[in-house]
């Protein structure tokens, strides 16, 4: 049973005032773009219409050293009540068409309860080549009550990725790029150590996309294949901060795998630690 997530512009196109249908721009930047590119100012200069802005970097726990780390339930419900999210919609999120981020977002409303979220094909490239409407300047919409539910064993602790690790019995598979698993390039964030997650398998999440959305079923199971995964067990995923894990995770869902796990901490966390094993 496969599982579609995607929606296509012209299906939002007409759907745009829809009053079940809530639009969210959760583009975010990659590591060390921060430092030359303003993220909200992008926005501001164009979004889909009543996009609210979520902000994958504020929307995480700032209590933790690692980066993108999920936000208590709490935190994340407020959060959604103030952008007026409304957990009853269905929501369409979007990333600026690489497929780099709104996954993630997807990932994490699903996570505290959303049972209704959809990714909009191709993002905001994809909006702009159809000539569809673009919007301007801040979203102010109204407080809604919106609800968090936590997800049971979405998330995997880093406890339990060493017993995994070391014992077997789940897949692990890595989303960054081959020359980053391999030791061979240095990590965009300082101070991690080069390398990967010993008994770990390596499938570059950017391998699986073509214009902004997932390649067709048939594609994916061969790079999975290739790759050594079996896609009908189970497995936990990994990258360097928990955020384009997460498109490995949704192809398994679209082949139909449900039983998938995030390492959230991800290498942003074992690579940092000097007491935890690493393989080149």
């Amino acid at each position: 049973m496969s599982h579609t997530v995607f929606v296509t512009p012209q299906w939002l196109a007409d759907h745009l005032d829809d009053s079940g249908v809530q639009i969210v721009d959760a583009r975010l930047l990659p590591p060390g773009q921060e430092r030359i590119r303003d993220v909200r100012s992008e926005y501001r200069a164009g979004h889909l219409p009543e996009a609210v802005f979520f902000n994958i970097e504020h929307l995480s726990d700032h209590q933790s050293p690692y980066p993108h780390m999920l936000p208590r339930a709490d935190h994340f419900a407020v959060a959604m009540r103030e952008l007026g999210v409304d957990h009853e919609k269905h929501l369409i999120v979007y990333d600026e068409g690489n497929l780099f981020s709104a996954p993630r977002a997807w990932w994490m409303l699903r996570h505290f309860g959303v049972e209704n979220v959809s990714i909009l094909a191709g993002g905001l490239q994809a909006w702009q080549q159809a000539n569809l409407p673009l919007a301007t300047g801040e979203v102010s919409l109204s407080t809604t009550q919106f609800e968090a539910q936590v997800t049971e064993d979405a998330v995997v602790p880093l406890t339990k990725m060493l017993v995994l690790s070391h014992e077997g019995g789940t897949q692990i598979i890595d989303a960054r790029s081959a020359p980053r698993f391999n030791a061979e390039a240095d990590e965009p964030r300082p101070r991690l150590r080069r390398g990967h997650i010993p008994n770990s398998l390596n499938l570059p999440w950017d391998q699986l996309v073509s214009n902004g959305r997932l390649k067709n079923n048939e594609s994916l199971q061969a790079l999975f294949e290739e790759a050594g995964v079996d896609i009908t067990q189970p497995a936990v995923v990994t990258c360097g901060s928990g955020v384009t894990a997460v498109v490995l995770l949704l192809a398994l869902y679209q082949l139909g795998q449900p039983h998938v796990s995030l390492y959230d901490g991800s290498w942003g966390e074992w690579g940092s630690r000097d007491d935890l094993p690493v393989r080149p």
